[in-house]
């Protein structure tokens, strides 16, 4: 079975900022504990305001099934809670084993 990477684009105000990021720990805590297949995440800082969340799964299914229980959990409605906008959303295998 192929993990799954999944790749989330979006906006933060710059006064919201130190809510993301204070947020993090709590929302990482809750997908260990409640999704299934969640393997890692990377936040990215961009330029301008933006941030790319960079998230693997073991599986397609298992992406799919994180994505239907939303922010159903306090630290991951707080997480969600600072982002303006979303800019894009993208899945992907890895190419290889230099990633």
């Amino acid at each position: 079975m192929a993990t799954t990477i999944e790749l989330t684009r979006f906006k933060v105000a710059a006064d919201k900022t130190e809510a993301l990021l204070a947020a993090r720990p709590a929302m990482l805590a809750d997908f260990r504990a409640d999704r299934d297949g969640f393997l890692d995440a990377r936040l990215v800082a961009l330029p301008h305001g933006e941030w790319l969340d960079v998230v693997e799964w073991r599986s397609a299914e298992d992406f799919a099934l994180s994505r239907a229980k939303g922010a159903n959990l306090p630290g991951i409605a707080a997480f969600f809670a600072a982002i303006d906008e979303l800019v894009s959303t993208e899945e992907g295998a890895p190419a290889g084993p230099y990633l």
